[in-house]
């Protein structure tokens, strides 16, 4: 409950799509735990500066902290 995927791709409209179809990803981790609803994004100007924010990120290892710190304390979250 309250999952998050970390991750960085220079097409989120695509990726999002590509988590949540099932002909494109159904045997995918991310599919299993879907669907997957974009909740917060930030752009880089470069590849090597979003892999570096995705990796301090997820460092992190705690939805508490991406609550707190990136979306001021709320977030939908999914009950099953």
């Amino acid at each position: 409950m309250g999952k998050f995927y970390i991750g960085s791709t220079d097409d989120v409209d695509r990726r999002v799509r590509e988590h949540n179809e099932a002909e494109l990803g159904a045997k995918t981790f991310t599919h299993k735990l879907g669907p997957w609803v974009l909740v917060w994004s930030q752009r880089h100007v470069s590849r090597a500066a979003a892999m570096a924010r995705e990796k301090q990120i997820k460092r992190m290892k705690s939805a508490k902290w991406v609550r707190e710190h990136l979306l001021n304390g709320g977030v939908p979250t999914r009950r099953d």
